[in-house]
């Protein structure tokens, strides 16, 4: 049977539960050095059985789940639950012994409360300046790394998932230009004890000037007066993990490289089977700042002068905005794509 929860850890069940003479009863969880700190009693044991270390055997915690399936809604709770299982005309459910609650739906990781949360805070018209500033003041859980220089020969930004979307009509091109030219990529690493290492946010340096407000940054024909309007966004949609920072007509070189790979290897994976291994060469230059594989590249586009950097997009798939940053002048200095809030994680 395929595991309910992946590397679950080492629980501590009755040899009457695993035999089937008796049934889950009680299910508390205690600080352990081994293990996930679960423990399973049976309805028949007694504490003279439970208190025999021969009638106990460690086993996966999905050992357990495909005894009693309701288990894997608990498994998050955390050190000092205490749980009475219960299996009556209602259903199968659990009793917080402490609070007298009744447990019926799935107990979320804190990963995925994370995660929600993360995402109800994003794509807000703005935030407070001092938001955008801790992505880039390092400490001992954010480093920051100028990966690079991305080139932008007519200044039209362009916003977009580089494997899904840029060079395609659903790339989303920013209202804002900036100079021609070529301008350092900034990552923002976030050391999680939730989520390990992620890209917290991604700037692209566009002047030395101190931003003093940060304004969302809208589409091609919109401008911020027209947040709200119906079938106006300003955000670019992610679904393959990555994002880039990318000059228009550069888009429409990698499109043109994408389009020729495919038609020679008809077959192939364009990750799998060409940016893997960049990604896993970055990795091991910068093996601080990301997973094994690679969270970012430095990449030039075949027969082209043009470099575009790709970088993960924090939790992966989803949609992002990015945020001008102005000085006392109203001039740009920065653009800002946040992925997470690092309060959340």
């Amino acid at each position: 049977m395929e595991p309910y929860i992946k590397n679950a850890g080492g629980t501590i069940v009755t040899k009457s539960i695993l035999s089937g003479t008796s049934k889950l009863k009680w299910l508390f969880r205690q600080e352990s050095e081994f293990g996930n700190g679960w423990i399973a009693f049976g309805d028949k044991d007694t504490q003279e059985y439970v208190d025999n270390a021969e009638n106990l055997r460690v086993v996966d915690y999905n050992t357990l789940a495909q005894i009693e399936p309701t288990v894997w809604k608990v498994y998050y709770m955390p050190i000092g639950t205490d749980l009475e299982f219960r299996s009556d005309r209602t259903g199968k459910y659990f009793i917080n012994t402490k609070t007298g609650e009744e447990i019926r739906e799935e107990v979320k990781s804190p990963m995925q409360i994370a995660f929600e949360k993360n995402l109800r805070f994003l794509n807000r018209e703005t935030y407070e300046i001092e938001f955008f500033e801790r992505f880039f003041q390092p400490n001992k859980e954010i480093k920051t790394l100028l990966v690079g220089e991305s080139d932008f020969p007519t200044g039209e930004v362009v916003l977009a998932d580089p494997l899904a979307y840029l060079g395609t009509k659903y790339e989303t091109d920013l209202a804002r230009k900036i100079r021609s030219g070529s301008y350092p990529v900034e990552l923002s690493f976030y050391y999680s004890k939730i989520v390990g290492i992620r890209i917290a946010a991604a700037r692209l340096v566009i002047s030395n000037h101190e931003a003093v407000r940060y304004e969302l940054a809208m589409p091609k024909g919109y401008t911020t007066k027209d947040i709200g309007k119906q079938g106006v966004w300003s955000f670019f949609g992610v679904d393959t993990g990555l994002a880039c920072f990318s000059d228009l007509q550069v888009a429409e070189k990698y499109k043109e490289f994408i389009e020729q790979w495919r038609e020679e290897h008809p077959k192939g994976n364009i990750y799998t089977d060409y940016f893997a291994e960049f990604f896993q060469k970055s990795f091991e230059k910068y093996s601080d700042f990301q997973k094994d594989g690679g969270s970012f590249l430095l990449w030039q586009i075949p027969e082209t002068e043009y470099r575009l950097i790709l970088f993960a997009s924090g939790m992966g798939d989803g949609v992002y905005s990015s945020y001008w940053g102005l000085d006392t002048e109203g001039e740009v200095t920065c653009l800002v794509i946040p992925f997470i809030n690092p309060e959340y994680f």
